[in-house]
């Protein structure tokens, strides 16, 4: 099944459209962007040159994807964006190219759920597996992890991290790396207040991970020990359940500092 294109769209003949690509009216797509098979861009969606859009894709109207990064240091290099599969990219929603200082890449993973308005700024990495509520917005340079909750009207300041299946709740200003696992929340004061319980549970994790982790959250941030001191006791008494291993780990690398609880 080839392409269906409406005739009110434009379409530059560099552009390459997977089968059974659908596009409605008044979309543009730009250059030489790819769009893979099966994906809807429903109407008035604009696809930027090197821009590659995955296959199953439903993008809904006034999204547009590969515009030049919101950079002043940006002088039209030809950077890329890379979305890939089955992603839900609903109104109004805006995802940036990269910038030669930040690697020249953005990418967005498989099976995110992007809702009205939210924002991925330029040479950004999302994984799979999110949601991003109503204007989440993060800054350039930020990593997501895979399986994470943006809420409304959140921000995520440039260069931090959100860890895998994280939690932030509505309004949330994000200027430290964002825990995984945990749930954080906060306009002014932004902490993280303990382990997203039943949001992991209703995801499968076993009860020896949720409550691995719970320890693993009252010994780093009400024990009273140092740092170091919590981070190796924590490290001793369940680093061997490989979600506290990679929380630890999370937490050394951090470059921003993180929110604590």
């Amino acid at each position: 099944m080839s392409a269906q294109v409406h005739p009110s769209s434009v379409i530059s003949p560099e552009a390459r459209l997977g089968e059974g690509v659908v596009i409605g009216p008044f979309c543009v797509v730009e250059g030489n962007a790819v769009i893979g098979a099966r994906t809807l861009l429903r109407s008035h969606v604009v696809i930027g040159p090197h821009t590659e859009i995955g296959e199953d894709n439903d993008i809904f109207p006034h999204v547009t994807l590969g515009m030049g990064p919101q950079d002043l240091k940006f002088k039209g290099a030809p950077t890329r964006l890379k979305v890939g599969n089955r992603n839900v990219i609903r109104e109004g929603c805006t995802m940036h190219r990269g910038t030669e200082g930040g690697g020249g890449l953005t990418t967005v993973g498989d099976d995110n759920f992007l809702m009205t308005g939210s924002h991925v700024a330029h040479d950004c990495h999302v994984g799979s597996r999110n949601i991003f509520a109503n204007s989440a917005t993060l800054a350039g340079h930020v990593h997501v992890g895979d399986g994470c909750n943006i809420g409304a009207f959140s921000a995520v300041h440039q260069f931090c991290r959100v860890g895998d299946h994280a939690f932030m709740g509505g309004f949330t200003v994000a200027t430290q790396d964002v825990l995984p696992f945990m749930k954080t929340v906060g306009a002014r004061d932004t902490k993280s207040y303990g382990v997203n319980t039943i949001g992991l549970q209703r995801k499968g994790f076993s009860e020896e991970v949720v409550e691995g982790l719970k320890r693993a959250h009252r010994l780093l941030f009400h024990s009273g020990l140092l740092r170091d001191e919590a981070m190796q006791q924590t490290e001793r008494e369940c680093g061997a359940i490989p979600e506290v291993a990679y929380l630890l780990r999370f937490i050394r690398e951090s470059k921003r500092g993180i929110h604590r609880g």
